[in-house]
């Protein structure tokens, strides 16, 4: 049986103030949809469309489950793990394109 690997993932806004959650299994692709405003909903409305952090998962149900705990954690979590990896908040999507 073949497995899915997936990615949990945070976006934001130029200014850092929003940030945006989410899980899929092609990372790429994804923030490229963001930035594109392929997306409809709250990435287009917020214009959240800078990578801060992400998290690779060798299949999707994992990356799912710990997208759902980032979900749940406060706002204060979230940015406490933006910045152990990201401490200047750059965008991370041009090292995922390489």
């Amino acid at each position: 049986m073949f497995e899915k690997s997936g990615y949990v993932y945070i976006i934001t806004n130029k200014n850092n103030t929003v940030l945006y959650t989410g899980v899929t299994s092609e990372l790429v692709q994804r923030i490229f949809q963001h930035k594109s405003k392929m997306i409809k909903g709250f990435s287009e409305k917020y214009n959240v469309t800078k990578l801060v952090y992400y998290e690779a998962f060798t299949n999707i149900f994992d990356a799912i489950s710990r997208e759902k705990q980032i979900k749940a954690g406060s706002r204060r979590k979230k940015i406490e793990l933006i910045q152990k990896i990201n401490p200047g908040w750059d965008d991370l999507y041009e090292t995922i394109c390489q």
